[in-house]
């Protein structure tokens, strides 16, 4: 049985049928607008956004979590997504690129700062003597594929041009910001194959790198290979960054330890002058070669004859602090190749490059990566799943098994903090020892209205402001305190 019609007299239907004309005249987001506003459980709904940090493109669950006691089976808790905002509960995305989501990037930035930094000064599991053994701040470049307009000072003009009739050089001061850099002088002489096949093999690279360093150690203290792994545990962190004309390259912190990691000081005649050393040479020996193809040929790839390697002392007047090492790793975390110019998504088809809005430079770089993958002897690349990406594939970030913490144990230690600031994590002990936990979820969609995406990213602006008045705070009380 219903009530009765809210709109049977004709006063109140005239009313609503000329509200809903006035809101099909309103512009799409301002009719978002309107209905977010008349939402029963708008605040909750607040309050769900505002716990993802304001997430760009959160992903929306449905289900149910039951927690009952393992020898009663009392309900001790049940919660189920059926009273929420549409039935359903908004989570972090934890997308890493800016360019995605400012938020939880973020967030993985400010991770990615202290499991870098733990490793550098101790802390969240490493001990504080980490600080005393040798360390470096290492950059691996890629090798060169044809001259390229630079920042600052550019290639002088050569009096002979190139087989293609073109200067080899310009002869200006580029800018920074100048949208020259990076692009070959002359596109025909440029190496693209080269290019996409050194950043598909990047990976490969580091590990070899990774693999000499225990050889060149082994040579030069006279050890042998295999004795070298028992006393002595080379630890890494780096992360990949594009260079403008969109080849990778690697910042990496590398230490030394003791063979069980971090809480074993390495031996004595581990210094920071044989890592040095080994480093370099290490580095200069990488040699991998290629599937051989009627394409390109023989070809052999290897670091670029460039290779930066700072000590980290961590005392008074170091060139390299050890926060400034971390900061600077966690930074080139929240971008990847639309640094270099690129698109941030999966290309699906050649016709869809045709159509990029990108320089004809990186349009040649999508398009050689697609070439390459239809080889037969290039499958194993996957070169068209990672075109858009100019062929690399490897993770942003990596580090060794026993270099810092983990991204999971420093979530894990957030929830805790949520827990303690929530008042309550002795009952979650609790809940955690004698209980066990029933759960079912599902998938429910992902993204926001337009209203929603406006008011989530002045939610996400709100709480970015609000941390950096607190860091400046912060700042300004310990300068406080020293002059006191």
């Amino acid at each position: 049985m219903t009530g009765p019609n809210p709109y049977a007299d004709p006063a109140a239907r005239r009313a609503y049928l000329s509200r809903e004309a006035r809101l099909r005249q309103l512009p799409s987001i301002e009719r978002d607008l309107v209905r977010l506003g008349e939402m029963p459980d708008l605040n909750r709904w607040l309050e769900q956004i505002r716990s993802t940090g304001g997430c760009a493109q959160p992903v929306y669950l449905t289900g149910h979590t039951t927690t009952l006691d393992r020898e009663t089976g009392e309900v001790l808790r049940h919660y189920s997504t059926a009273t929420e905002p549409g039935g359903r509960l908004p989570v972090r995305c934890r997308n890493r690129r800016a360019t995605r989501c400012p938020s939880c990037s973020r967030e993985h930035s400010g991770d990615t700062y202290h499991l870098v930094r733990s490793g550098l000064t101790g802390g969240k599991g490493v001990p504080d003597s980490v600080r005393t053994h040798p360390r470096l701040f290492v950059t691996l470049t890629a090798p060169s594929f044809g001259p390229v307009h630079r920042a600052g000072e550019c290639h002088r003009a050569r009096r002979r041009p190139c087989e293609h009739g073109r200067r080899h050089g310009c002869g200006q001061t580029h800018p920074d910001t100048d949208p020259l850099i990076g692009q070959p002088l002359c596109a025909d002489c440029y190496d693209y194959p080269g290019h996409i096949l050194w950043n598909a093999t990047a990976p490969a690279l580091w590990k070899a790198f990774r693999d000499n360093l225990y050889h060149h150690i082994a040579t030069r203290t006279g050890h042998g290979r295999t004795a070298i792994r028992k006393l002595i545990r080379v630890s890494a962190a780096k992360v990949a960054e594009y260079q403008k004309r969109g080849a990778v390259h690697f910042h990496a912190v590398v230490r030394f330890d003791g063979p069980t990691g971090p809480t074993d000081p390495p031996p004595p005649w581990a210094t920071a002058d044989l890592l040095m050393e080994t480093v370099r040479s290490a580095a200069a020996a990488v040699a991998l070669s290629c599937p051989e193809s009627a394409a390109f040929g023989d070809r052999r790839l290897s670091f670029g004859t460039q290779l930066d390697a700072h000590p980290l002392t961590g005392g008074d007047g170091a060139r390299l602090t050890d926060d400034a090492v971390a900061a600077y790793v966690a930074k080139y975390t929240s971008k990847s190749v639309e640094a270099a110019g690129a698109v941030d998504r999966r290309i699906e088809s050649i016709d869809e490059i045709r159509a990029l809005h990108v320089t004809p430079h990186i349009r040649a770089l999508i398009t050689t990566a697609w070439r390459l993958g239809e080889l037969p002897e290039l499958r194993h690349l996957r070169l068209h799943t990672w075109a858009h990406m100019l062929g690399y594939r490897g993770h942003c970030l990596t580090k060794t098994r026993v270099y810092s913490t983990t991204y999971g144990q420093l979530r894990a230690d957030r929830a805790e903090h949520a827990r303690t600031l929530a008042g309550a994590p002795a009952l979650y002990t609790d809940w955690d020892t004698d209980t066990t936990t029933e759960s079912a979820w599902r998938f429910a969609g992902t993204g926001h209205t337009p209203a929603e995406a406006l008011i989530a990213a002045g939610i996400a602006e709100d709480i970015a402001t609000n941390r950096e008045m607190a860091r400046e705070d912060a700042g300004s009380s310990d300068q406080q305190g020293e002059v006191s």
